[in-house]
């Protein structure tokens, strides 16, 4: 297959004008050339033929690795059936690589959780044309605050323990990429960190950790943080928190949600010119409700009220994931909120891949990668949908 007339996201994080050439399901290269806008579509088209790209921007598919589920699904249902209706809902919108998150529930449910999603990763493979590839789990409790609980269940907060958290690694088979603590908690925190930091990924996650404690936590190898600004002491002149200890820790990578509601367009602007372009991982953080009319969902064992995209919980108002997936968050943070498309495509494809490990694979159009490819038009609007070399929506 050859898709013509585009302008292609490189790992430079620019776009060039050309073609790009794919064989067995992996990009074989990207030719420069003339790339024109036209105002016929595309015949019919055949796995050998080639495809005129309609000056569309050609971007890697997406990667979500923070979110909970979709179309009325959650990776907490413990189903390998949920889990397949997830990654179908998100290889329709784009997202190609997903990271789901769990909550804060009982240990024995996390483990079993953990199994399931194992399962599903075993039988599904890496390549599914119609679903999107499982790379990982988030494990956002059960080791967090509860001043900072947001939408978790505080009755299954416990304090981080090696033990417990090699229980989950186990019983994921290695799927599990972060572990989420809230490093105040308790005085194992560090130790706990060092002990497990070369398993890992340790995110600062539902924490109410100030300044140096915060920093104390990314010096012993935490290299991650939970949804940037939510969940977590506001940033300060005087108290600067987690948000601070972020700016000053350049190992460490942030989550963002941008879908209008979690965060002002002003200060994404700033995080940006803070942290930059490197640093940044947009996630959705979506629940079940995405994709779904508005209404009364469940997450965690909590119910949630649904109206447009925002997600409350019915107890107390406080803020329950989104109810927008990544692409739209993406599309979000460029049109409402002034982010350059360039850095928007790599904080939701190149760096999560490199958060996971998988950049070899995914987050650019680069010859050898995976042929996971979506065509967005000067609208950002999709007209393609390519995944594993094959078009599944156009």
């Amino acid at each position: 297959m050859i898709i013509e007339n585009v302008k292609a996201f490189t790992e430079s994080k620019t776009f060039v004008n050309g073609e790009i050439m794919i064989d067995e399901g992996r990009i074989t290269g990207v030719s420069q050339g003339t790339c024109t806008q036209t105002t016929s579509s595309p015949p019919p088209f055949e796995m050998d033929q080639t495809i005129d790209g309609n000056g569309c921007y050609a971007i890697p598919g997406l990667i979500d690795l923070h979110f909970h589920g979709c179309k009325g699904f959650d990776v907490c249902d413990g189903t390998t059936e949920s889990i397949a209706e997830i990654a179908k809902y998100e290889a329709s919108v784009g997202v190609m690589g997903i990271c789901p998150a769990t909550m804060t529930l009982p240990v024995d449910e996390l483990t079993y959780i953990l199994s399931e999603a194992a399962s599903y990763r075993d039988r599904a493979g890496k390549s599914n044309a119609r679903e999107a590839d499982l790379l990982g789990i988030n494990m956002e409790g059960p080791f967090i605050s509860a001043e900072k609980k947001g939408a978790q269940d505080a009755r299954n907060i416990i304090s981080c323990d090696t033990h417990i958290c090699r229980q989950f690694l186990d019983a994921s088979r290695g799927l599990v990429s972060f572990i989420g603590i809230a490093p105040e908690r308790n005085e194992n925190a560090l130790a706990f960190i060092w002990e497990m930091k070369q398993s890992v990924h340790i995110s600062l996650a539902h924490t109410n950790a100030d300044y140096d404690t915060a920093m104390a936590a990314f010096g012993a190898g935490a290299d991650h943080v939970v949804h940037l600004y939510n969940a977590m002491p506001a940033f300060s002149h005087r108290q600067p928190g987690v948000v601070g200890a972020v700016a000053d820790s350049p190992h460490v990578t942030a989550e963002l949600i941008c879908d209008g509601v979690h965060i002002h367009p002003s200060v994404v602007r700033a995080t940006f010119r803070m942290l930059g372009d490197d640093r940044i991982l947009f996630i959705s953080d979506s629940m079940r409700a995405t994709g779904m009319p508005d209404g009364r969902y469940m997450l965690g064992g909590l119910e949630v009220k649904v109206t447009g995209n925002r997600a409350e919980l019915v107890s107390d108002g406080a803020l329950a994931g989104s109810a927008t997936n990544l692409m739209d968050c993406m599309r979000t943070a460029v049109k409402q909120m002034d982010i350059p498309l360039a850095s928007a495509v790599a904080c939701a494809s190149m760096n999560p891949a490199k958060a996971l490990g998988v950049f070899g694979d995914y987050g650019s159009i680069t010859a050898g990668k995976k042929a996971n490819i979506v065509l967005l038009d000067a609208d950002l609007s999709i007209k393609m949908i390519i995944k594993d070399g094959v078009v599944i929506a156009s």
